[in-house]
């Protein structure tokens, strides 16, 4: 593959993940606009987009079957297609909050397939001296989104209304469909027999993933309040989150560029990632601008930068069924997301953000453990593979 075609593919992947998790990003974006004309509350947004992952946990290992069965040809396409119109239906029929919530969850299995669809095609078509950074790339389709979403709130929501944010946003994934890779064809046969025989040690990492997932997710949605209890003010707090998201898209990137240049060990590094994310979380914990700032570097920039060098992990320990593989790692990043934010809530109400930060903190700590003991569990399994007789 020329590094072109390379480009393309990468490119295509991006923007497929970027348009099927549009929906739920836009809706947070937009929610002051969206909840004063449905009335609802911010702790309402919160139970649904809660919900939203929960759906995504639920969907995921039949979706990761599909896209292993169908091919990412098709797969990618429908994926688009279904959040498109699912953003249309938001704008022209979404008139409560009842609504709203049906349309929402309905539309969770597109981002469980954009997201497989991608890891499918990266996998099957990125040349192996590009796999790691093309993954690294795709994961930066998740603060791309946030971008997009945020932007449309000055542009959209504010001027001409939240209803024409979303057709637009869905007439912009309409257009993804052009740059769309190639991908892979549907195939004969049951997918996924080897993956089957690995599950034991994908499901110990998938519960890595949540655990890392529900503890990096308070980062996001609590930080700024976290840090006005503690004293800083708004302006600031918003400048800190700003940071962090820019050092967690950029060291995802870089986390891919390098595991490019190793022959393996990139579980024990994302094992490494939440450890050090582990003690910014203890940071954040304690009082003082410099906690905040050096807690929300590691925090970002280690605790959450992970994502995209796990999938590419599992994606090269399981080359017979990446999508398949990876949608049960999936279960557990979107478990995550959907406890996580309940969890750190209650903490956060009940006692302190001191200690929902630590609480997370433990998290985060097991998470990187479950990761180290599911990686001695698949090179378990592939010697053994190795050692039988063919």
């Amino acid at each position: 593959m020329s590094e072109q075609s390379a480009w393309r593919v990468g490119a295509g992947a991006v923007a497929i993940t970027t348009s099927t998790v549009l929906p739920v990003f836009l809706l947070g974006a937009s929610s002051v606009q969206v909840g004063a004309e449905l009335g609802f509350s911010p702790a309402s947004l919160g139970l649904l987009v809660a919900a939203y992952f929960g759906v995504s946990a639920l969907m995921s290992l039949p979706v990761g079957k599909a896209v292993e069965r169908f091919g990412s040809r098709v797969t990618s396409r429908v994926a688009v297609l279904g959040a498109a119109v699912a953003m249309l239906l938001t704008a022209v029929l979404a008139r409560s909050l009842t609504t709203l919530t049906v349309i929402l969850l309905c539309s969770a299995w597109c981002n469980v397939m954009g997201q497989l669809s991608s890891n499918l095609t990266l996998a099957r078509s990125m040349p192996a001296r590009r796999l790691g950074l093309s993954f690294g790339v795709k994961q930066a389709s998740v603060p791309l989104a946030t971008l997009l979403a945020g932007l449309a709130v000055p542009g959209l929501a504010l001027t001409v209304g939240w209803r024409w944010s979303y057709v637009c946003a869905a007439v912009l994934a309409l257009a993804a469909l052009a740059g769309a890779p190639r991908g892979s064809a549907a195939r004969d046969g049951e997918p996924g027999g080897d993956t089957d025989r690995a599950t034991a040690a994908l499901a110990v990492i998938g519960v890595a993933a949540g655990l890392g997932a529900g503890a990096a997710t308070g980062l996001g949605i609590f930080l700024v309040a976290s840090a006005v209890d503690g004293g800083v003010s708004p302006g600031v707090a918003g400048l800190v989150l700003t940071m962090g998201s820019v050092i967690g898209l950029v060291v995802r990137v870089l986390l891919g560029w390098a595991a490019d240049r190793r022959t393996g060990g990139h579980i024990a590094v994302v094992a490494g990632c939440m450890l050090a994310g582990a003690v910014g979380l203890v940071l954040l914990a304690l009082p003082g601008p410099v906690a905040l700032v050096v807690g929300v570097v590691l925090g970002f920039g280690l605790g959450w930068s992970w994502p995209g060098l796990l999938q590419f992990a599992v994606v090269r320990l399981n080359p017979e069924a990446p999508a398949a593989a990876t949608s049960i790692v999936q279960v557990g990043v979107y478990a995550g997301g959907f406890l996580g934010p309940i969890g750190f809530g209650f903490t956060a109400g009940t006692v302190s953000f001191a200690a929902a930060w630590l609480f997370a903190a433990a998290a985060m700590v097991l998470a990187g453990g479950c990761a180290l003991l599911g990686r001695r569990m698949l090179l378990a399994h592939r010697a053994r593979r190795v050692l039988q007789p063919s």
